[in-house]
């Protein structure tokens, strides 16, 4: 079953809210027509969402991640530095990876 995921982008001066991607994951193909593809930027557009992004695998994106937050208090303050800079890093390519194939969508 497919999953919805937001990934936040980085704000401009002239955004009145944070602007952000839709993430469609786990997603069982149909075929695809142009009609479905335009759908997906009808959608986009309606939630004002930058774009949709479709994926048949499944996406992580690290800021959506929870799960630090079902541990104990003290099992989350002995975190490893090296696991939060590798967590950072993670999350800091994903968002670039994003808005690299935004701008390209745009060209």
């Amino acid at each position: 079953m497919a999953r919805l995921q937001i990934l936040e982008l980085p704000e401009g001066a002239g955004d009145d809210r944070p602007p952000f991607v839709l993430v469609v994951d786990q997603y069982e193909p149909v075929e695809a027509t142009p009609s479905r593809l335009f759908r997906h930027q009808d959608m986009a557009e309606q939630i004002g969402a930058r774009a949709v992004l479709v994926f048949e695998d499944t996406i992580d994106i690290p800021a959506n991640d929870t799960s630090a937050y079902a541990q104990p208090p003290a099992t989350a303050l002995h975190l490893d530095d090296h696991e939060v800079r590798a967590d950072l890093a993670a999350a800091a390519k994903a968002q670039a990876e994003a808005i690299d194939d935004l701008r390209g969508d745009r060209r």
